[in-house]
């Protein structure tokens, strides 16, 4: 789509890849814009079953380019953090809504902003040799990119308390024990590994997945009564699917299931 990110689509798995490896995939406006449009394409494409969010080289993405940064803030501050609206809103946004799962191949190092993409995913294989470093309180910055959200939610307030202020690098293997990953594979295996899990969830019943991104999302904030409301309706809704009457036929002939997305 452009030199910094690569859009691929090929077998219902588009794949989306931050392409600045000689900057560590570090965020300049050119790459935000082209990385919200690339996500709203998969988002918008039928024919996308599952999306893989990729970096190229070493690095997931060290984040915010500070270089562009200190050049607006120089010029501006509410210049500098306009980008948190118009950017990394959006990305989250697109990544948390995306009606189809998300799997983020972390290869290595992730911090800030380049983490918070990686957790606003609905799965994360992070390679063995991948460090995560929340940034933001390291640079005397609040948390922006959805990480007060995704972080309490995948590790628990205290916990998110704790990795936001510190600022502290976690391991792979620490990143595992705290619910940040999914699975860790050598470093040469990210990209199959994640691949191999789209494969999986591009042939599964995708109407349903994207039920419970949207249960789950909700459910977090709801009381028990709105939330068993909220599942009420979204399972009228893929009550009514072909994808649910082919698996209930399949099971009854004692067949396998072809899903559609439909």
């Amino acid at each position: 789509m452009t030199e910094f990110v690569r859009y691929e689509c090929v077998d219902a798995i588009a794949t989306v890849t931050i392409d600045r490896p000689a900057a560590l995939n570090a965020l300049d406006n050119a790459t935000k814009v082209a990385l919200r449009n690339a996500l709203a394409r998969a988002a918008g494409d039928a024919d996308v079953r599952a999306v893989v969010l990729a970096g190229a080289g070493r690095a997931f993405s060290v984040g915010q380019d500070l270089r562009q940064h200190r050049e607006q803030l120089n010029r501006s501050a509410q210049a500098a953090f306009a980008t948190v609206a118009e950017h990394y809103n959006p990305l989250v946004m697109a990544l948390t809504t995306m009606r189809k799962p998300v799997i983020a191949a972390v290869n290595g190092v992730a911090a800030g902003a380049g983490a918070a993409l990686a957790f606003a995913c609905d799965f994360r294989i992070l390679a063995e040799t991948t460090t995560l470093n929340l940034a933001f309180a390291g640079i005397g910055l609040a948390a922006d990119s959805g990480a007060s959200w995704t972080l309490p939610r995948l590790v628990g307030h205290a916990r998110a308390i704790e990795l936001l202020m510190l600022s502290e690098t976690i391991s792979a293997s620490q990143a595992l024990e705290l619910g940040l990953a999914n699975r860790i594979v050598p470093a040469e295996d990210v990209a199959t590994a994640a691949n191999d899990l789209a494969r999986r969830l591009a042939a599964g019943p995708t109407v349903a997945f994207a039920a419970i991104k949207e249960a789950l999302a909700c459910s977090a904030t709801l009381p028990i009564a709105s939330a068993l409301a909220k599942e009420s309706a979204l399972q009228l809704r893929v009550g009514k699917s072909a994808d649910h009457r082919e698996a209930v036929d399949a099971f009854l002939n004692k067949t396998q299931p072809r899903f559609t997305g439909r």
